[in-house]
């Protein structure tokens, strides 16, 4: 299976269904996560084609598939495509994805899902199924016509807010436009935290931007939340990379971070890449920035804009 794209969810939604598929048909799988930066080919398909230890089947995912899929590696997957090993699912997932004739050999065994942004139309079949099977509740169609003037198609989002309102809702409940004109504001705190959901995305522009809307759009002091939330997130990082380099399961460090919901995988992968000691000096230069800020040493979007472009450069 491939999913490319930028909507972090999708990829997150489409592999959590995979997952509880295999569970279904394998009972328990293990499940093995790569950097297409920095893994060899060969170990790749190596782990794909050994007998599982702890299980009769394997999920192997490998992030950041344009860079595992190349000129030099294209011949060996294409290979694989053609053979594939039937005690193990290969999972290629990405923003990007160079299209060649491993496509075709895929094509007769898996699936390509394309994982952008949606439209409008499809944002609200999205937000049926998540109140459906994943919050327990209904909503009313003004409602969620209202919840998307207010976030947008951005379905991490959106399934965050609705979280919010299902619990308010009750289970079984209905989310109704009051709800979302009470709890889901035009301007919230909570939209000053949208901005870690950006901050791994490697996308200098798109990070830069949103950071540009929070500012000017959050009201006055808004910096200090900004900052506070990029400290946050570098801490949850440092401290994923600090327990993985001592052997820790990744769901147990999930846990004890209170990771959940589709920033779950980007942390956890993000955390993994990069390591402690480059984490432990990515949460030096937040807490430095957050100084800065305090002492009013340089304008609060300059300061912003240095610390985002830190995140960015590890999101690449």
């Amino acid at each position: 299976m491939v999913l490319v794209g930028k909507e972090l969810f999708l990829r997150s939604q489409y592999t959590d269904t995979l997952r509880a598929s295999l569970e279904e048909v394998h009972g328990e799988i293990e499940i093995f996560q790569f950097s297409g930066e920095e893994v060899d080919p060969a170990m790749v398909l190596d782990e794909c084609r050994s007998f599982g230890l702890m299980a009769s089947h394997k999920l192997v995912i490998v992030d950041e598939a344009d860079r595992f899929v190349k000129a030099d590696t294209r011949p060996m997957l294409d290979r694989y495509a053609q053979n594939p090993s039937e005690q193990a699912t290969l999972v290629l997932r990405g923003s990007k994805w160079n299209k060649g004739k491993l496509d075709g050999e895929i094509a007769k065994v898996g699936v390509i899902l394309k994982c952008d942004t949606v439209d409008e139309h499809k944002a609200m079949d999205w937000i049926h199924w998540l109140c459906r099977t994943r919050h327990r509740c209904s909503i009313d169609s003004r409602a969620m016509r209202v919840l998307i003037d207010r976030l947008g198609c951005d379905l991490g989002r959106i399934d965050s807010e609705l979280s919010k309102l299902a619990t308010a809702a009750g289970e079984g409940g209905t989310i109704t436009i009051e709800l979302v004109a009470e709890l889901v504001g035009l301007t919230r705190e909570d939209d000053v935290w949208a901005i870690q959901s950006y901050l791994l995305c490697g996308d200098a522009s798109e990070v830069l931007h949103e950071l540009e809307v929070i500012l000017n759009n959050s009201g006055k002091g808004v910096h200090v939340p900004v900052s506070f939330a990029c400290c946050d997130l570098a801490r949850k990082l440092m401290g994923i990379a600090q327990g993985m380099e001592q052997g820790i399961n990744a769901n147990v460090l999930a846990k004890e971070m209170k990771l959940w919901g589709p920033s779950r995988d980007p942390i956890l992968h993000a955390a993994r890449k990069i390591g402690a000691a480059r984490a432990r000096k990515l949460f030096d230069e937040c807490v430095q920035a957050d100084m800065a800020l305090k002492s009013s040493v340089g304008t609060p979007m300059r300061v912003l804009e240095v610390l985002a472009l830190s995140f960015v450069r590890l999101g690449r």
